[in-house]
C-alpha cells in the first residue's frame, strides 16, 4: 500500500465574499498573501525534495478558502501549475476546498480538466437557522444540490462540519452528521468552533452573547459523531484545527484564540476518550469483580490505550478500581484490542 502524502497550499480568503461569524482564514491558515503560479511550484519542489518513499500517492490540496470563488483564470493558472507536476508523474492529484454555493457544472467540467479528485465543501451546519445566525449564506439545500453534483461528476465528496457554533446543541450536531451520511462523502473534518480575535464571534463572546465549549464538551460531542461516521465507514481525516503560530494556546504570546476548546492534541482527547469507552464497557461485562487487567493492542495504539497524560489508567482506577497493564502485539489489528483478567478481587 503506498503511502499518501499531502502538499498543502493555502489561499486564505480567496473568492470567499462572506465574513462568517466565526472566520478569519488569514489568521487560521496563518498566511496573509494571495497564492501565485510560481508559490504553488516552489511548494511542491519543495516537498517533493523531502519525501523519502519511493513508493508514495502524492496529492497537491489547497487549502483555507473558498477556491472555486476565485476569479476563474486564477483557478487555472493555480491549478495549471499544480497538474504540469501530474503531467510528470510526480504527483497523482488534486484536491480543494470550497462553499458549496460555487459549484455548478462549467466549474466541475472545468476541475476535471485539471485532475482534482477530492471536492471538500465546507458544511458546518445542516441547520439553515444556525447557517443563518453564523452568516454563512446559504442553506443546507445548497449543500444538498451541490455534493449530488460532484459525486455524479465522479469526484470523491469530502465535508467539513463544526461543533459549538453559536446557538448549535448537541442534538443539532447529531442531526447535522445523520444529513451528511445521507450525502454519502468518502470523508469529513470535524472542527470545534474556536473564538478567534477579531471576528463577530470573538465580539459576540466579550459581550456574553456567546459561550464557547470547553474542551471535554468538544470532545464528548466529535466522539459522538465520529462514531456515527465510523459505523457508515466515513473516514474522519480530521479532528480540530491544525496547531500553528497563531492557532495554539490563548495563554501564549501571539495566538490569536480569544477562547474556546483548544488543546494541542485534541484528536488525541477524543481517540483516547472512545478507547476507554470500549474498555470500560468490555470490564463491566465481565462476570467478576475486577482488580486488574491487560489489554493487548497493536503498539501504535498502546497511547490511546494509556490516554493523554495517563488519563484513562487514572480514570479506571477512580471509576472502577481497577489497575490497567499494556501489551503490545505486531499481530493485533490497529484499533482492536484482547482484554484479559489478570487479578480480581
Amino acid at each position: 500500500m503506498k503511502k499518501e502524502y499531502i502538499i498543502p497550499i493555502f489561499v486564505p480568503n480567496l473568492g470567499c465574499p462572506m465574513e462568517c461569524t466565526f472566520c478569519s482564514q488569514q489568521k487560521i491558515t496563518g498566511k496573509q498573501t494571495n497564492v501565485t503560479a510560481k508559490d504553488v511550484k516552489e511548494t511542491i519542489e519543495y516537498y517533493l525534495k523531502n519525501f523519502k518513499d519511493d513508493s508514495k500517492y502524492v496529492e497537491v490540496a489547497f487549502f483555507g478558502g473558498s477556491f472555486t470563488g476565485i476569479d476563474v483564470e486564477i483557478q487555472k493558472e493555480l491549478l495549471e501549475a499544480a497538474n504540469e507536476y501530474i503531467k510528470k508523474g510526480k504527483v497523482n492529484s488534486i484536491r480543494l476546498s470550497t462553499r458549496p454555493d460555487y459549484i455548478n457544472k462549467d466549474i466541475l467540467k472545468m476541475l476535471k480538466k485539471y485532475h482534482v479528485k477530492t471536492i471538500e465543501l465546507g458544511v458546518q451546519s445542516s441547520n439553515d437557522y444556525i447557517l443563518a445566525k453564523s452568516k454563512r449564506g446559504h442553506n443546507f439545500e445548497v449543500v444538498k444540490k451541490a455534493s449530488r453534483m460532484i459525486r455524479f461528476h465522479g469526484f470523491r465528496l469530502g465535508h467539513q462540519m463544526m461543533v459549538g457554533m453559536p446557538e448549535s446543541t448537541e442534538l443539532d450536531e447529531i442531526n447535522t452528521a445523520k444529513d451528511l451520511i445521507k450525502l454519502k462523502p468518502k470523508m469529513v473534518r470535524i472542527y470545534p468552533v474556536l473564538v478567534i480575535k477579531g471576528t463577530e464571534l470573538a465580539r459576540e463572546y466579550q459581550d456574553g452573547e456567546y459561550t464557547p465549549l470547553t474542551v471535554e464538551q468538544a470532545v464528548e460531542r466529535c466522539k459522538e459523531i465520529i462514531y456515527m461516521f465510523r459505523k457508515k465507514n466515513i473516514d474522519v481525516i480530521r479532528v480540530g484545527l491544525q496547531n500553528t503560530n497563531e492557532i495554539t494556546d490563548p495563554n501564549n504570546e501571539g495566538s490569536e484564540v480569544l477562547a474556546g476548546p483548544y488543546h494541542p492534541a485534541f484528536r488525541q482527547l477524543v481517540e483516547d476518550s472512545m478507547w476507554y469507552d470500549s474498555i470500560a464497557e468490555k470490564i463491566k461485562k465481565i462476570n467478576m469483580k475486577v482488580k486488574e487487567v491487560e489489554i493487548t493492542v497493536n503498539p501504535e495504539s498502546v497511547n490511546n490505550v494509556i490516554g493523554h497524560k495517563k488519563e484513562n489508567v487514572n480514570k479506571l482506577k477512580e471509576m472502577y478500581d481497577v489497575e490497567l497493564a499494556v501489551k503490545t502485539d505486531e499481530n493485533m489489528k490497529p484499533g482492536k484490542f484482547e482484554i484479559n483478567v489478570i487479578e480480581t478481587y
